[in-house]
């Protein structure tokens, strides 16, 4: 009988032992699905729980209005822009992983939700181009091609921006090859009867340099093309080449037309108040006044669409002609970024605005986490009453007054 008492009370002891050690597995159970959770949430989940609100604007059609015919082919294309890729000097490895990791989820989230047809990026693609070596540069397009990497039948196609090629004083014939290589060097783009015109805004100096001479005299031969498509019977100046689709084109670059500044911008993704009112320079913060002149006389757009500024505004040019600065796509630049999506057909266009997961509501949501792990972990320790305990004792207290 002693002996039986001894072997009862050892088993007692060793469950009595196991028990504190089953409670702290629960404990640390519970408190790694949290964790598991919030990061679930905060690095995948709001990607798509914010981007399944964003749709495809309408767009007017002849067939909309009643008219006979085929109706016109609509174009989904996405305008981002100044993604800013971190570079090999300024980069800290932790600000390269959070914010490619933000732009690579957002960006890959955008496609398969809205699944565009062609991408466009409005400049500062990369952000050291304008200094990196060989080897840094070569860094830079694998990261970028991992980040924005897209199926075969959707088109990617970027202009170059001061990042990518350096300001003018910087850019030469070296950088801007290298850019060209990475992404096609074509400056005009036609694809279902629309045209795109893609500039290469920083060589639009005028101080007439060799590059910027060649920019401009290409630009002369696409406004010569596209003043040959307008005209019905093809005159015989405009020779044997293949005749572009009959569409006003649309006007894509990095720096914006010439505008004072963004004082008649608006917007929760305008420029802050303490910036709306300085004074934009010349061929720094936006193209030279005789620059766009000769652009909305050259081209005569439809439609411009640039970035630079890392902010959104809307301005009207000459006879109406609309410019939309698209705002940067990264945390780096922006809390709340963003990119355009436009539905365009020959004749017509509809654009709307798509925002991405807002970087202090990711910070929030990690902090409230941590706070509570913090709690939850103390209140087991029994160094603070449980949230539960706690709550159920104020309610009784409530009750009872």
């Amino acid at each position: 009988m002693a002996a039986e008492d001894t072997a009862s009370t050892r088993l007692g002891a060793g469950r009595q032992h196991l028990r504190p050690l089953k409670r702290r597995g629960l404990v640390l159970l519970r408190l790694t699905a949290i964790v598991l959770a919030v990061l679930l949430f905060c690095e995948f989940l709001i990607y798509y729980l914010v981007i399944f609100r964003c749709s495809w604007p309408a767009v007017k059609t002849p067939a909309d209005a009643g008219g006979l015919g085929t109706p016109e082919p609509v174009l989904r294309a996405m305008f981002l822009a100044d993604t800013h890729l971190l570079g090999a000097v300024r980069g800290h490895w932790l600000d390269k992983l959070r914010r490619e990791w933000q732009m690579e989820r957002a960006f890959q989230t955008a496609l398969w939700l809205l699944q565009p047809e062609v991408v466009f990026i409005l400049g500062d693609v990369f952000d050291e181009g304008k200094w990196s070596s060989s080897q840094a540069w070569a860094d830079d397009v694998g990261r970028f091609w991992k980040i924005f990497r897209h199926p075969p039948h959707v088109q990617l196609r970027a202009v170059a921006g001061n990042h990518d090629i350096g300001f003018h004083y910087q850019m030469n014939t070296y950088k801007i090859k290298r850019f060209e290589k990475v992404f096609n060097p074509e400056r005009l783009f036609s694809w279902k009867g629309i045209n795109f015109v893609m500039v290469n805004s920083v060589a639009l100096e005028g101080d007439g340099c060799d590059i910027c001479s060649g920019a401009e005299a290409e630009l002369l031969e696409i406004s010569h093309r596209l003043n040959c498509s307008r005209k019905e019977h093809r005159p015989q100046e405009c020779g044997d080449r293949q005749r572009l689709p009959a569409s006003a084109p649309i006007l894509l670059q990095h720096f914006p037309l010439y505008r004072r500044n963004d004082a008649n911008c608006s917007g929760e993704d305008a420029a802050p108040p303490d910036e709306k009112y300085t004074p934009f320079k010349e061929r720094y913060d936006a193209l030279s006044q005789e620059a766009s002149r000769k652009l909305l006389w050259w081209l005569r757009p439809r439609l411009v669409l640039s970035g630079h500024t890392h902010s959104a505004c809307e301005v009207l040019h000459g006879a109406g002609v609309l410019e939309v600065s698209v705002p940067s796509f990264s945390w780096r630049n922006r809390n709340n970024p963003s990119f355009i999506m436009g539905s365009v057909t020959p004749t017509e266009y509809a654009l709307a605005k798509c925002y991405l997961p807002c970087e202090d509501t990711v910070l929030t949501t990690y902090c409230t986490a941590a706070g509570g792990l913090v709690l939850l972990t103390l209140g087991h320790a029994g160094l603070v009453a449980s949230p539960f305990h706690f709550g159920w004792n104020m309610l009784r207290k409530f009750k009872t007054t």
